[in-house]
């Protein structure tokens, strides 16, 4: 798996989700394997495949998560500057063809949220925008098509 790159709270969060899947989801789903189990006969017992089933996908998420976490680089954020769109920048780009302005926050991949603006340095988006200055035009392909975008600012 890639090195992800995170800010110390992305780092944090996923920290406490994995504590909080360990010591709380696990032992609930071992007593519902537990509970299903004593209700007998195994091979007709479907909350028993459930309960397995779910146990299955916990595991499997607290393996990602930690590996993720193995994987994780923190962004000295004492480092970053505005000369240049990089990772934890704000950027307010403007569309050349409507002049709608957006503005997003460049994240790590386990950070973004587009609901609150954060989108992923690993998106055509954020790959597009990285490395460009105030005042530069980019043309990024998207999914839609090309977009071109002007940068209007660049802020911590």
């Amino acid at each position: 798996m890639a090195i992800s790159y995170m800010t110390k709270d992305g780092y944090n969060k996923l920290l406490e989700e994995v504590n909080y899947l360990e010591s709380e989801k696990r032992p609930a789903i071992s007593r519902q394997i537990a509970e299903a189990r004593d209700k007998g006969d195994l091979s007709e017992n479907a909350e028993y495949d459930a309960a397995k089933e779910a146990q299955g996908i916990l595991e499997a998420k607290i393996a990602q998560l930690k590996t993720l976490i193995s994987n994780a680089r923190l962004i000295d954020e004492s480092q970053i500057n505005t000369d240049s769109v990089q990772i934890l920048n704000k950027v307010t780009i403007r569309n050349t063809k409507n002049n709608q302005k957006v503005v997003y926050s460049l994240v790590s991949e386990s950070e973004a949220n587009l609901k609150v603006g954060k989108i992923s340095v690993s998106t055509p988006i954020g790959k597009g925008l990285m490395g460009k200055k105030l005042g530069d035009v980019v043309e990024i392909k998207v999914p839609s098509g090309v977009l071109s975008f002007e940068i209007m600012d660049i802020s911590l």
